[in-house]
């Protein structure tokens, strides 16, 4: 049990702080860190979030980060940031094949996880996490930041409303020009589109016109293009719900694409700008004439709502959060090995 776990009321008479601390040094965990300092400085999240500490693979570097982003401590290896006893809740922010193991780490040693998407490299790693999240009674629950956004709530508001009619299709598309990452095309960190980008559009879909409102999948068809390592270089797979709705997922490391989101219905369609970090929700009728638009409220960074929700969910002693339930990140994961699995595509750790 960790200090804070289970024991709300003893955590907001005590006047304390929850100790969140960055597991990886690499690029989101820069940006993670920006957020933890704006939180920190926010009327909101000051009173009770505190950036503490960070680890990576030497100690060099992890000082410079915290150098750099002010935290207390800077551990040279993730033994060392587990047995702190201060650290109340680990983000994860290394590649997806280590998720599995390093949120076992985290969890046996008392500590509760917030892990970056995708959350691992196949379900059967998350299973086993899950499993010690609850053996453990640790929170372990997935970073993928749009679950926690209020642009869900507003996105299937409108789509619950029938503003714009019976949904029957939908599309939605992620790509960036990222395969010179040494990790994006690397088979042995779990590389290709599907986990590292393709995994947002499929989490839109299944919030948008998916199990958000009731929908089960039926089948899929898919197809990719690999990069020479063999993983995915870029993809696209059709979704078909036992209602007949249907749904396109697309998603590549080699190009820029207009990152939106598109709910059709009988009676108009929907239009989210940037589905990796809704700007503007905008409605249009059967003559494709603009009906209104939806602002998103304004945020720090978009990220301080999954810490703020597992920071709430380890007070409260649970073991997942109601956003990303462990159900929603089993079922994603199963479907994106599905669509491997469809691929021929394997990693070289999967027997």
């Amino acid at each position: 049990m960790s200090r804070f776990n289970g024991k709300r009321a003893e955590f907001e008479a005590s006047g304390e702080k929850i100790n969140v601390a960055i597991l990886g040094a690499g690029r989101i965990a820069h940006t993670m860190a920006g957020t933890l300092t704006q939180m920190a400085e926010d009327s909101l999240y000051s009173s009770w979030i505190h950036p503490y500490a960070v680890a990576a693979r030497d100690i060099t570097r992890a000082q410079a980060f915290a150098d750099q982003w002010h935290f207390d401590k800077a551990y040279g290896s993730y033994e060392e940031l587990v047995a702190d006893p201060d650290v109340d809740l680990v983000y994860i922010a290394t590649p997806h094949s280590l998720h599995a193991e390093q949120a076992i780490l985290c969890m046996k040693a008392g500590k509760n996880v917030l892990v970056e998407k995708s959350f691992t490299a196949n379900a059967g790693q998350a299973r086993e996490a899950l499993a010690v999240a609850e053996e453990t009674g640790m929170l372990c629950t997935e970073a993928i930041w749009t679950r926690y956004m209020p642009s869900r709530k507003l996105i299937n508001e409108v789509i619950e409303s029938g503003e714009i009619g019976e949904v029957k299709a939908a599309s939605a598309n992620l790509c960036y020009p990222v395969s010179g990452k040494a990790r994006m095309t690397d088979p042995a960190c779990a590389g290709g589109a599907l986990l590292d980008v393709g995994v947002y559009p499929l989490n839109f879909l299944d919030m948008a016109v998916g199990a958000d409102h009731g929908r089960t999948l039926d089948h899929f068809d898919t197809s990719m293009v690999p990069a020479e390592t063999g993983v995915d270089a870029q993809n696209s797979t059709t979704l078909y719900y036992s209602d007949g709705t249907m749904a396109v997922s697309t998603s590549s490391m080699l190009v820029s694409s207009d990152r939106g989101g598109y709910v059709w219905g009988t009676e108009g369609y929907l239009v989210v700008t940037n589905i990796n970090n809704p700007e503007s929700i905008d409605i249009y009728d059967n003559a494709h004439k603009p009906v209104r638009s939806i602002a998103v409220p304004p945020q720090l960074t978009g990220y301080e709502y999954e810490v703020a929700d597992a920071a709430n969910a380890l007070l409260d002693g649970k073991i997942e959060c109601e956003a990303m339930p462990h159900a929603d990140t089993i079922r994603i994961m199963e479907l994106m090995d599905a669509i491997r699995d469809r691929w021929g595509l394997k990693f070289p750790f999967e027997s």
